[in-house]
Parts: C-alpha cells; structure tokens; sequence
C-alpha cells in the first residue's frame, strides 16, 4: 500500500511538473512577438535595420521580439494571415489586403509623411518627356506588383490620364520588385521609364545612389495614405504595449529611423486606406 501511494504521489509530481512546463512554454510563446515588413528595397539593408528595430522594440516592450524575413509582398501577407507574424510594416495596399484576409488586424501607427505620401514618375534623361500621356509607346517599369506607391497608384494615375499600362506602353510594363531596382533599371537603360515611391528616391538622390545625369523624375502624383504598422489579432494588452512603443520612438533613435526615413511615428487606423482598398477594387486587383 506504502508502494502504491509513494507511486501515487511521484506520478501527481511529474503531471504537475509537466503541466507547469506546457503552461510556461506557452506564456513564453504568447509573449514573443514576430514582426515583419514588406522588402521593398535593398533586402541586406532591409534585414540589418529591422533586426536593430527588433531589439529596440523589445526592449520598449519587455516582450521578445522576432524579426522574420520575407521573400516578397505577398509572402508577408500570407504569413500574416497565418498568424506568424504579428506585427507588420506594410504599404498601404498590402495592409488593406492583411485587413482584408484578417478582420480584426488594426493599422495602429504610420510615419507623417504616409498621410500625404507620393509616387514619383522617372525617365530617361534625354527624352523629351513632361506628362503621364508622354509614357505612350515607352517601355516601363514598376517595382513590385503589390506595391501600392510602385505599382497601384502609378497605375490608377496613368489610367486617370488616358494611358492603359497594359496596351499603350512600349510592350508589356515590368515588374522590378523593389523601388532601388526600379531606378537601376531606368539609369541603365533597360527601360525608358518607371514609378517608384519618392521617399526612396529621395533617399537615392540624397546618397549619391542614383546617377541624375541618366534619369529623371518628370511627374510626382497627388497624395495618398500609404505604409503602416499593423497589429494582427494578439491580446489587446500587448497590442497597446507595442503600440505605445512605437509612437515612444524618435529621430534619436538615429540608426532605427534611418531606415524609415522619418524622425516619428504617429497614430492611424483603418478607414485611412479606404481610398486605397476603393483604388484596388476598381483597377480588380482586390474583389
């Protein structure tokens, strides 16, 4: 009997034990946050700045914070949606689609410069180009098919002006993948014209990584909403955490806001992009 209970007794400590353990991974994976961004531009750059982002939002946080790669735009959504990553730095359409795929995702901040965001339109120096109906029977370049600032709104704007992206171009338009491709593109001579998001072309011009003896910018488009941080469907708790933490961070942290080109983060949330979901619905690119 004396056995039995002691037998008794050591099963109830392993249960309990290991009970303790599955509950404590499971903490330990509730309070790991995965984050990701859209790779809209040079991915060695890219990775570096937003595993230093990590850091410093894990920090802010107390949370463990992840930095997952993705391969291209819709790579990440679709991991968004899977629920793998729970924070992501999208463009505007790709967070429409992450939204749309996930109801309960909020875009919680973006940079200033994302109420009033552009595309701008380059060309080759020498041609005589001054409009958007100039961009007939020249070959093009967007970067990459879900971007919303090198692809979607340049597309919605040149249809605006008359010219079918699909019929009127020197052949079929090209997708580059990234806004730093587009430029190298159009610089080399591979394609006459392009689109790509101004900030990295502001950013290229300000670097010396573009040549303006090669290539120009002859058109900037109206403002639109564009990038956003959004939160996937995690414990309000933590999503007001990792929100506070970014709207804390400021120029001062010099190397992580470099990479965002911006001295700040400010609050947003989902109505902002209705005009880009309206824009996506119309060109059919969402339905």
């Amino acid at each position: 009997m004396k056995k039995m209970m002691a037998l008794l007794f050591l099963f109830l400590v392993f249960t309990l034990a290991a009970c303790s353990g599955e509950k404590a991974e499971d903490k330990e994976k509730q309070e790991t946050i995965k984050i990701g961004a859209i790779p809209d531009q040079n991915a060695a750059d890219l990775n570096r700045s937003m595993e230093d982002f990590a850091k410093d939002l894990g920090e802010k946080t107390g949370l463990t914070v992840e930095y997952i790669p993705s391969v291209d735009y819709s790579a990440l959504v679709t991991a968004f949606e899977r629920g793998d990553i729970q924070l992501a730095w999208f463009g505007g359409l790709t967070g429409v689609q992450a939204r749309h795929r996930v109801p309960e995702a909020e875009a919680i901040a973006q940079r200033p410069v994302d109420k009033e965001f552009k595309s701008v339109f380059i060309a080759q120096k020498d041609l005589e180009i001054n409009s958007l109906k100039d961009l007939k029977g020249l070959s093009f370049t967007f970067g990459s098919e879900s971007s919303t600032s090198g692809h979607l709104m340049p597309r919605y704007f040149m249809v605006e002006s008359g010219i079918n992206p699909d019929k009127d171009l020197d052949g079929s338009p090209n997708y580059s993948g990234s806004h730093d491709k587009t430029y190298k593109l159009v610089e080399s001579g591979a394609f006459q014209t392009g689109a790509l998001n101004i900030s990295v072309w502001e950013a290229a011009v300000k670097d010396g990584k573009v040549d303006e003896s090669k290539v120009k910018v002859f058109y900037s488009t109206p403002e639109y909403y564009d990038y956003n941080w959004t939160v996937n469907d995690i414990e309000d708790q933590t999503k007001e955490k990792l929100k506070k933490a970014i709207l804390s961070m400021t120029v001062e942290d010099n190397e992580i806001m470099e990479l965002f080109q911006t001295d700040k983060f400010i609050e947003t949330k989902n109505e902002n992009y209705k005009a880009i979901e309206k824009v996506a619905r119309e060109l059919q690119i969402i339905k």
